[in-house]
């Protein structure tokens, strides 16, 4: 009996540590819940006061606990860490909540980031400014952006859509109030365009104009014409449907003028306009030109661009630029219209120069990620964000078919928009497909 009791006992221990090793490779949230968030709260606990003291993240007290220490505890004088204010768990890590004493800020802990991401042995450690004289550690505590699975809290409101998730584990979210205007870079097979599909999928959902301008044809964006208020498929119907756009720009400023407000937020509910997104697939394809008469077209496209990047913001027009290279070999207004793109997403690219021209100017510690995104993870890019910083980001699969019967489905959305009407794509009956007939013949007889 005893032999019987031993072997139930061993084998028990052999599949729970079986299973713990399954769970860690095929469903890490398990694990991470199960093991790794109490070994890393516990390491945390008791090794904080001196990992920040070798990380160098302590201070000198002040006079007055000096002066405590010594005479009335009788104790040496320590040097003082951030005051650790709150500690909770989530699925994908830890976040740590710091009030910073007087002598540290945000960015030392930044710097040592990787010191404490292996002194407390997680995947990643970011620091985020809550407030000031705070910030937040999140911790994570495995490679979450291997399996990407979006945060089922991330439902943002206004004119914002969660289109990736960041290497903390939280949510991406484009929010056309914060930046308006953005610009995505990567090369081919880089998951550019199916950023974009998640993009189209969550706009799709929101009482917008989406325009598309797809000089290829119209093969990446002729899938969603059920939610397109306009699609152009060719350089010379773009150049006309930009100043289409320009002299919208100028009449919603006519109203903002008669109403006295700035921005077309602050007018009535009533009477605001519809926010309009002009999705650009390939943007190098409306400056190349191919012979001398095709100049006068190139200025009027670039001309429109840069107007509406530098105006439309307050008229709730916004454009997202997409493109596998934009610099000054572009010609003349390229780098122009690229610095007033404030959003930044770079995906994997084939040079280091290509990242600098997406990256260098808003974000220059960056550029060296993102010169080193693998070609095995399609989908992965840099990211900046409205506080100036830079996260890395994987948006979630999403097929072509999928974005298409989102558009279908929210078709209705499309609003009324009289000046984009000769630009409305036609969009083809759906034919159902031919199958077994289920009316049941019945003989013929004498």
């Amino acid at each position: 009996m005893t032999d019987l009791s031993t072997v139930l006992e061993t084998t028990g221990a052999l599949a729970g540590a079986g299973g713990l090793g399954y769970a860690k490779v095929r469903a890490p949230r398990v694990y991470w819940s199960l093991v790794g968030l109490p070994v890393t709260w516990g390491r945390f606990s008791f090794t904080y006061r001196s990992t920040m003291d070798v990380c160098g993240l302590t201070v000198q007290p002040s006079r007055l606990r000096a002066f405590l220490a010594r005479n009335i505890a009788h104790t040496e004088v320590q040097p003082v860490p951030p005051k650790v204010r709150h500690v909770r768990g989530t699925s994908t890590g830890l976040r740590v909540t710091l009030r910073l004493p007087a002598g540290l800020e945000p960015a030392d802990l930044v710097a040592a980031s990787e010191r404490l991401r292996h002194a407390w042995g997680v995947h990643s450690v970011t620091v985020a400014e809550t407030k000031p004289g705070h910030v937040e550690l999140r911790m994570t505590g495995y490679d979450v952006l291997r399996r990407v699975r979006m945060p089922r809290h991330a439902r943002p409101e206004g004119l914002a859509v969660p289109v990736a998730l960041r290497e903390d584990g939280t949510a991406f979210v484009r929010d056309y109030r914060q930046i308006p205007m953005a610009l995505t870079l990567g090369a081919n097979n880089s998951g550019k365009s199916v950023y974009q599909r998640n993009l189209i999928k969550g706009l799709a959902k929101l009482p917008v104009a989406l325009v598309g301008i797809d000089c290829k044809r119209g093969v990446e964006q002729s899938a969603y014409a059920a939610r397109l208020s306009a699609l152009v498929t060719n350089p010379d119907d773009s150049a006309s449907l930009l100043d289409v756009l320009v002299a919208e720009m100028e009449s919603r400023f006519d109203l903002l003028s008669l109403h006295g407000v700035s921005d077309m937020w602050d007018l009535p509910a009533g009477l605001r306009p519809v926010p309009v997104i002009v999705l650009v697939d390939e943007v190098a394809e409306l400056f190349l030109i191919s012979s001398k008469k095709d100049e006068e077209r190139r200025e009027r496209i670039v001309t429109a661009l840069i107007r509406l990047a530098q105006m439309a913001r307050a008229v709730g027009i916004h454009l997202e630029v997409c493109g596998q290279r934009f610099g000054s070999e572009l010609g003349r207004g390229a780098t122009m219209l690229r610095a007033q793109l404030t959003g930044r997403v770079v995906h994997r690219v084939n040079d280091k120069q290509t990242a600098e021209m997406g990256l260098a100017d808003v974000a220059p510690d960056a550029v060296l990620t993102a010169s080193m995104i693998p070609a095995e993870r399609p989908g992965t890019a840099v990211a900046t964000d409205s506080t100036g910083g830079w996260a890395k980001i994987r948006t979630p699969h999403t097929t072509r078919a999928e974005a298409a019967a989102v558009c279908r489905e929210f078709a209705h959305l499309v609003p009324d928009l009289p000046a984009l009407d000769p630009y409305r794509p036609n969009v083809p009956a759906i034919v159902p497909v031919s199958g077994p007939s289920l009316v049941k013949p019945f003989p013929v007889t004498d």
